[in-house]
C-alpha cells in the first residue's frame, strides 16, 4: 500500500474517531506538499469543514494531533497553512522502504486481475510504407498495452490492416502502367517503399491527366471524375470486388510486398501484435446486426432502401448504416468486428488508438453498439491522440511529403552516433557494441520524444531536440541509468540488515525515495488516464533527482559504512524503476554509455 493510501486511511480513521463521521480513504483528498512548505504530504480540509461544521485550523489541529500521535510510525510532525495540514513523514518510514523494496526486479507491478484488454493500434494502408504519423500510433498503442500488462492485466494486442479500397487499386494501376514488371527485389527497394512510390506515382499522373482535361475546356470537378486513370482506378475496384483472379494475384502479390516491408519497420520499433485483422475479410462484416438492429428498432429505413440510425438525442445526427445498393459503410464493418472481437477474445475493455480526426467514428461506434446491446460496447474506448506535425507543416502522403518511419529512425540512429561521438566516452565499446547502443538510444529519443506529449495534444517533432543528453529527453535518462549501474559495478550491494532505523535522512535522500515511492501509484494513474506521458514525465523528474542526491552525496566515500548502504539501496531501487518505466514505453537502457 502506498504511503498516500496510508495517509488516507489514517485521515478516515481520524475523522470517525474525533467526530464520529464514517468516511471512505478515497474521499480524502491528499496531494505532494508544495515544495515552499514543510511537509511531504498535504490532506486538503476544505470538503470536510462544512459537514464538520470545524473551522479550517481547529480541524487541521484536532485531527493532526491525532495523526501523530496514533501513527508515530508514519507521522513525525505537522503544520497548517490556511485549511491544508501538510504532514511529514518519519525516516524510519522510508528507511523501511527502501530496506523492503531495493531487492525487488518487479518493484511497481500489480499482480494478475484476471482482467482482459484490448488494445488495437497501428492500423496501416497497404498503399503506403508507415510514417510519423504511425510511429507515434505505434508507441501509444505498444506502451499503453505494457502500462496495462504491469497492472496486472492480460493483454491482447491487435491490428487492422487497410488492404482493401480504391487507394490500394491506385497503387495497382499505377504498377500496371509504369512499373514494367519491376519487383521490390529486382530494383533493391522494401516492399512498402516499393509500393508507396506508385501511389505517388499515380497522383502525379491524375493531376497531369485533370489538367489536360481541364485545357480542353472541361470543368475541373467533371475532369476528376472523367480522368482516365481514375476510371481504370474504379473499373480495378469493381473486379477486384467481383474476385477477378488477375486482379486478385496482382493485389495479392503487392500486398505481399508491402507486409515483408511492415513486418522489417515493425521488428525494428519494437511493435507487435498477437491477432492481425485484415480489412478484405472483415469489410462484410456487420451486415446481419444491421438486419437485427431493423428488427429492434435501433435503425431505420429511408424509402430509397438506404439504412440509418438517428442518434440526434444523443447529440449527434443521423448515420448510414448501409446504402441503398445493400453496401456496407466503414462503421457497419467496425460494429460486426467490434462484436467478433469480443467472442474471440471476450476482453472486458476495447482499446482503440486512432488519431482525433476519428472522435465522431468512434462515438458513433460505441453508441451504435450499446444500442445494439452488443457485449462488447462499455468496453470501446477511443485513445484519441492529436497529429504529429514538423516545423514546416502537415505531411501528405499522396504527396510524397511524409517523413518516412525508416528513413527517421535511420537519421535518429545517426545523430545519436554523432552526438555520443562528440561526448567521446565510448572508445572502450567494440563495433559490435557501438551499433547497438546507438540504436538503443536514437530509438530511446524518439519514443520518448513522441510518447512525453499527453496523447490528446498535436505536436510538432525535432529530431535534433528530441536527443539531447542533458534535456527532457530519452537519453537523458537512458545515460542516468548507465551512470548508477557503473555505481552498483563498482559498489556491490552485499545482503545486508536494514540500516538502523532510527538513522536520519538528508534531504536529497528522502526526496530521492519519495520519489521512488511514488512509481505504483504512476503506473495505476498511467493506465487509468491511457496517458503514457505520465510514466516519461514521472521517470525524467526521477532521473533529474538522482543527480541531484548524487552531485551532492557521495556514495563509494559516504560519511559512514551505513550510508554508504543506504545510497546504494537508493541506487539500485532508482536503477530498477528506469528500467521498468522506460521499459513500458518501449525504450531500452543500456547498462553503460
Amino acid at each position: 500500500m502506498s504511503v498516500v493510501q496510508k495517509i488516507k486511511e489514517a485521515t478516515a480513521k481520524g475523522i470517525n474517531h474525533l467526530y464520529g463521521v464514517s468516511l471512505l480513504p478515497n474521499e480524502v483528498l491528499v496531494n505532494a506538499t508544495k515544495p515552499e512548505f514543510e511537509g511531504d504530504y498535504t490532506v486538503v480540509l476544505f470538503a470536510f469543514v462544512k459537514q464538520l461544521k470545524k473551522s479550517p485550523d481547529t480541524l487541521g489541529q484536532e485531527l493532526g494531533d491525532f495523526l501523530v500521535s496514533s501513527f508515530p510510525e508514519y507521522f513525525v510532525s505537522y503544520n497548517l497553512i490556511k485549511g491544508f495540514l501538510n504532514l511529514v513523514i518519519t525516516d524510519r518510514y522510508w528507511l523501511g522502504f527502501v530496506h523492503e523494496n531495493y531487492q525487488k526486479e518487479n518493484f511497481g507491478q500489480a499482480p494478475a486481475s484476471g482482467q482482459r484488454v484490448m488494445v488495437e493500434y497501428s492500423s496501416p494502408n497497404t498503399n503506403k510504407p508507415l510514417h510519423l504519423g504511425h510511429l507515434r500510433n505505434n508507441f501509444l498503442g505498444r506502451s499503453i498495452a505494457e502500462i496495462l500488462r504491469v497492472n496486472g492485466n492480460e493483454v491482447i494486442k491487435t491490428c487492422i490492416v487497410n488492404d482493401r479500397g480504391i487507394h490500394i487499386c491506385k497503387s495497382m494501376i499505377a504498377w500496371q502502367l509504369f512499373g514494367n514488371g519491376t519487383t521490390p527485389e529486382s530494383t533493391h527497394t522494401k516492399g512498402d517503399h516499393f509500393v508507396g512510390n506508385f501511389y505517388v506515382q499515380f497522383n502525379d499522373e491524375y493531376k497531369k491527366q485533370i489538367e489536360v482535361l481541364k485545357a480542353k475546356g472541361i470543368p475541373e470537378e467533371i475532369a476528376e471524375k472523367e480522368a482516365p486513370i481514375m476510371k481504370a482506378t474504379q473499373q480495378m475496384l469493381l473486379d477486384w470486388e467481383s474476385g477477378n483472379p488477375e486482379i486478385m494475384h496482382l493485389w495479392r502479390t503487392m500486398n505481399s510486398w508491402v507486409y515483408q516491408g511492415f513486418d522489417t519497420t515493425y521488428k525494428r520499433i519494437g511493435s507487435d501484435f498477437d491477432k492481425t485483422y485484415y480489412e478484405s475479410n472483415t469489410y462484410l462484416l456487420g451486415k446481419d446486426l444491421v438486419e437485427k438492429g431493423l428488427e429492434k428498432g435501433v435503425f431505420y429505413q429511408k424509402e430509397d432502401g438506404s439504412v440509418w440510425i438517428d442518434l440526434t438525442a444523443d447529440g449527434l445526427d443521423e448515420k448510414l448504416v448501409r446504402r441503398k445498393d445493400g453496401t456496407s459503410v466503414y462503421i457497419t464493418q467496425d460494429i460486426g468486428l467490434a462484436e467478433q472481437k469480443q467472442k474471440e477474445f471476450n476482453a472486458g475493455q476495447s482499446i482503440y488508438v486512432v488519431g482525433d480526426e476519428q472522435n465522431y467514428h468512434f462515438k458513433v461506434l460505441k453508441l451504435i453498439c450499446q444500442k445494439l446491446g452488443l457485449p462488447s460496447a462499455d468496453g470501446i474506448y477511443h485513445l484519441s491522440y492529436g497529429m504529429v506535425e514538423l516545423p514546416s507543416g502537415k505531411m501528405k502522403s499522396r504527396e510524397g511529403t511524409v517523413v518516412d518511419a525508416d528513413d527517421l529512425v535511420t537519421e535518429m540512429v545517426n545523430i545519436a552516433r554523432q552526438k555520443t561521438e562528440e561526448l567521446g566516452k565510448v572508445k572502450d565499446f567494440t563495433e559490435q557494441e557501438l551499433s547497438e547502443l546507438y540504436d538503443i538510444i536514437g530509438l530511446g529519443a524518439l519514443k520518448f520524444f513522441l510518447l512525453r506529449v499527453d496523447p490528446k495534444k498535436k505536436m510538432v517533432f525535432n529530431p535534433e531536440e528530441s536527443i539531447d543528453f542533458h534535456g527532457f529527453t530519452g537519453p537523458f535518462i537512458q545515460y542516468t541509468h548507465a551512470r548508477i549501474k557503473s555505481i552498483l559495478r563498482k559498489s556491490l550491494i552485499q545482503n545486508t540488515p536494514s540500516v538502523n532505523s532510527q538513522s536520519s535522512l538528508l534531504p536529497l535522500e528522502k526526496a530521492l525515495a519519495i520519489h521512488l515511492e511514488m512509481f505504483p501509484s504512476v503506473l495505476q494513474d498511467a493506465a487509468i488516464e491511457h496517458d503514457p506521458s505520465k510514466v516519461a514525465i514521472y521517470v525524467f523528474n526521477l532521473a533529474k533527482t538522482f543527480n541531484s542526491f548524487y552531485t551532492e552525496h557521495s556514495i563509494a566515500n559516504a560519511e559512514t559504512e551505513e550510508k554508504k548502504i543506504l545510497r546504494l539501496q537508493l541506487s539500485q531501487i532508482n536503477a530498477e524503476v528506469i528500467k521498468t518505466a522506460m521499459g513500458v514505453l518501449g525504450i531500452q537502457v543500456p547498462e553503460r554509455m
